[in-house]
């Protein structure tokens, strides 16, 4: 009796083993992609892309101009990508962080440019830059409204 319960346990234990073995080798068909995911995917690519080929155009150059170079890289991506999220999911607050993502890379490129002039200049230049970056922040809370 005690042979007979050996070998039904020897027996299950490999039965278990090969179902289980099977189980690990199938794996779950893949999940249908959605075509928008896709879509987003590829265009948030084509973004990247298209940052890094700006940005290596602004390596050739030199000093403050090479500096405006690569603000207006990282810009044009921080807009593209804010675009791409209005155009995927339209809401007011994605337009909300369309026209704040251009306010914003406006600044930062237009406070860069600043850098080439001295003294006075540069201290006007700068507080222009601050004033328009002040009144398009205004108009972008004026969306909330």
């Amino acid at each position: 009796m005690q042979r007979k319960l050996m070998w039904m346990c020897a027996a299950a234990v490999s039965c278990l083993t090969a179902v289980s073995a099977q189980a690990q080798v199938t794996s779950p068909p893949p999940a249908p992609v959605d075509p928008a995911v896709a879509e987003f995917k590829a265009a948030r690519d084509k973004i990247s892309a298209d940052y890094k080929t700006d940005r290596a155009a602004c390596d050739a150059m030199k000093d403050n101009a090479k500096d405006v170079c690569v603000e207006e890289a990282k810009g044009k991506e921080k807009i593209a990508k804010a675009e791409l999220d209005q155009k995927m999911k339209p809401s007011d607050g994605h337009a909300r962080k369309v026209a704040e993502a251009k306010v914003e890379v406006a600044y930062s490129i237009a406070k860069e440019k600043c850098d080439d002039q001295k003294g006075e200049a540069k201290s006007a230049c700068v507080k222009q830059a601050k004033a328009d970056e002040s009144k398009g922040m205004a108009e972008v809370k004026a969306m909330k409204k």
